[in-house]
């Protein structure tokens, strides 16, 4: 009976040194500086937060998918310029109409470009809210005349015709599943009322 008590003491103490080590190893990593890497890598030194983790395994997230689309580059350029690329790279679920470069090259000349100076950053993370819905809304649940409340607080409506799905006016073009929600491809911006 006693060699098992000393036994089992001898265990316990082997498993409190094995923890203790493993703790201050775990710590010391992590007081350790770490470089982050983003979904686009030709950005890596800019990114911190959830955009910034790696994940090579899982589906991408809207931001990333974002980042792959040569036709949503304007869009990339405005949702980092509003400071939302790790609201977007979160868990969500979100739904984002998302805007091309055509569409963008439809506002007036100049429209942009003033919306990424910093001091419209007011305005251009409306217009970028107005285009967000928290909840993953694939195309098949849209029903003529819904309305949903986007980030910002504006409402978009949905109308169907022709079978084909239309978001205040706008054509969905193509929906794109992610990993944190939906991305519905739109040809025009969208601009809050």
């Amino acid at each position: 009976m006693i060699q098992n008590i000393k036994i089992m003491t001898r265990r316990f103490q082997f498993l409190l040194l094995v923890a203790a080590v493993s703790f201050f190893s775990c710590k010391q990593g992590a007081d350790s500086a770490q470089t982050p890497v983003s979904a686009d890598p030709s950005t890596a030194q800019d990114m911190v937060g959830q955009s910034a983790v790696k994940d090579d395994v899982s589906n991408p997230n809207i931001v990333q998918v974002a980042y792959g689309s040569a036709d949503h580059t304007t869009l990339v350029a405005a949702v980092k310029a509003g400071g939302l690329v790790d609201a977007l790279s979160n868990a969500g679920p979100f739904t984002v109409f998302a805007p091309t470069n055509a569409a963008f090259a439809k506002l007036p000349a100049g429209t942009v470009e003033g919306l990424l100076k910093p001091e419209k950053l007011a305005d251009l993370k409306n217009i970028l809210e107005y285009h967000t819905y928290v909840g993953s809304l694939k195309i098949e649940y849209f029903q003529d005349g819904q309305s949903y409340e986007q980030v910002n607080g504006g409402k978009v409506t949905i109308t169907k015709k022709d079978g084909k799905t239309y978001v205040n006016g706008s054509e969905i073009v193509a929906s794109i599943p992610t990993s944190n929600g939906m991305i519905h491809v739109i040809n025009d911006v969208l601009l809050p009322k």
